[in-house]
């Protein structure tokens, strides 16, 4: 089971990494080591210290609950799931985001702002 761990916790890494157009080097500098440790970690060869995975969380802007989910044994706290049984690709998610126009941005931004309106005044 560590093992399998450790690779799901390196292929969310790896996610991540590819989804903000970063390079193994870039996030390797960012939590200071080598950029064949990163590898080592995407590859699930070695372990991530719970140091590790809270400094990738912040450089990667992610919360730290990111890298365990969508791991079998995971269970999370929040047992209502309020998206039907629908999972949310975060990595995928963010992606797209960074791939649209400014202009789609703030439409979407915008729709988000006018929906929290809406739930606020019912």
């Amino acid at each position: 089971m560590e093992s399998n761990f450790n690779r799901h916790l390196g292929s969310k890494l790896r996610m991540r990494r590819l989804a903000l157009g970063l390079t193994q080097t870039k996030v390797a500098q960012a939590i200071n080591v080598t950029f064949q440790q990163i590898q080592k970690y995407e590859k699930g060869t070695n372990g991530i210290s719970s140091l590790r995975i809270m400094q990738l969380a912040n450089f990667l802007k992610v919360p730290v609950v990111y890298f365990f989910e969508d791991f079998p044994d995971y269970v999370s706290g929040n047992t209502k799931n309020e998206f039907s049984g629908e999972e949310l690709n975060y990595s995928f998610l963010a992606k797209l985001f960074t791939s649209l126009s400014e202009t789609q941005k703030e439409k979407i931004l915008q729709v988000l702002k006018n929906t929290s309106i809406l739930e606020k005044t019912g």
